[in-house]
């Protein structure tokens, strides 16, 4: 049973959505304050946070941080009234991997859910893809370089799994959200880009190292560069 964490300050929002989230099969518990939720943080690990932004104590971006500290493998979804897009920009540098907007109708969030989750389980065949200096292991997501390991947020894990299935093949962006996030996406990819710019921060930070190289390929997607198929430049 997959367990949720919902962090949310208005009573009647928060009551609903836990009350079907149970009626779904899920384990839940709620916390009114972003205190709160990052108190229910230190006990057992969630598999999802559905955070609101707007909370009462704390910046619900600042508590997107902690959580992210505290459950580096869990999703974290953030619920929003802030429509501008750098609001919607910074929650997700902070941690988190997905939004969606308030108001949000309960079985599209459901939908969402589900499609996260989905996405977060085991792996049916672990591999191991070697590319470079960099090793990704499906299995046991974990990514290391040249030896050390590579701290990456689930989502970002699972956007490098993508492309690594196909290096050197242009993957559009409509397939990265359908394959990373969910199949009937509508609506701003802008999600996409701000993990795309934080992978490439993650794997460049390693200098010397031989990694793959994300190239952007304008109006359509991305595609994921083998260091050891690229001629060197020069």
């Amino acid at each position: 049973m997959a367990s949720v964490l919902v962090v949310e300050d208005d009573d009647t929002i928060g009551d609903v959505v836990a009350s079907s989230l149970r009626s779904h099969g899920y384990g839940v518990e709620l916390a009114r304050t972003g205190a709160a939720a990052v108190e229910a943080a230190r006990g057992p690990g969630f598999d999802l946070v559905l955070l609101d932004l707007g909370l009462p104590d704390l910046d619900g971006v600042e508590v997107c941080r902690r959580l992210r500290q505290r459950l580096p493998a869990a999703v974290i979804v953030m619920l929003t009234a802030r429509r501008a897009e750098m609001d919607v920009v910074v929650g997700l540098d902070a941690g988190a991997d997905d939004y969606l907007t308030k108001p949000v109708r309960l079985h599209e969030l459901l939908a969402r859910i589900r499609a996260h989750l989905r996405r977060a389980g085991p792996p049916s065949a672990p591999s191991v893809v070697q590319l470079g200096d960099l090793s990704l292991d499906v299995g046991g997501r974990r990514v290391l370089v040249q030896g050390r390991e590579l701290a990456l947020r689930s989502k970002e894990f699972d956007l490098l799994a993508r492309l690594a299935r196909e290096p050197d093949t242009a993957v559009s962006r409509e397939t990265l959200m359908a394959d990373v996030w969910d199949e009937h996406w509508h609506g701003p990819t802008r999600t996409l880009d701000v993990h795309v710019a934080s992978l490439r921060r993650r794997i460049a930070s390693f200098d010397g190292a031989r990694v793959p190289r994300i190239t952007t390929l304008r109006g359509h997607g991305y595609r994921l560069e083998d260091p050891d198929r690229v001629a060197p430049e020069g």
